[in-house]
């Protein structure tokens, strides 16, 4: 079994639960659920060895995502971070025509029903 490369950062389980729908690649997706400690912080940079992935962060376009996007940047300045239309506010509440191309423009391999 092969390490997966890719990792995508969320805040949460709802947001996981669509790109899973849409992604049609091995990758691995962590919830935050929210902002993070620096404990919490420090033990997802180690356990997933996000030093050494090609990370996205895909977090929602209100105040609690900024905040953590701004976290996620500072911690992680390799990261590439991947935009939801602000009309939309959450991933969660992303179409999932918006949410494909959004992560189709990231390199993603998406499943085509997505993309109509």
């Amino acid at each position: 079994m092969t390490d997966i490369e890719k990792v995508i950062i969320v805040e949460g389980r709802t947001d996981k639960m669509q790109i899973e729908k849409i992604i049609n690649e091995e990758v691995k997706i962590i919830c935050t659920n929210g902002t993070l400690g620096i404990e919490r912080l420090e033990e997802l940079l180690i356990n997933f060895d996000l030093d050494n992935k090609d990370v996205f962060i895909l977090v929602d376009e209100d105040n609690a995502g900024q905040k953590l996007r701004k976290q996620l940047s500072f911690e992680l300045p390799h990261a590439e971070h991947i935009y939801i239309d602000k009309t939309y506010r959450e991933v969660a509440a992303t179409p999932e025509s918006e949410l494909a191309t959004a992560l189709l423009g990231s390199r993603f391999a998406i499943d085509p029903i997505f993309l109509t």
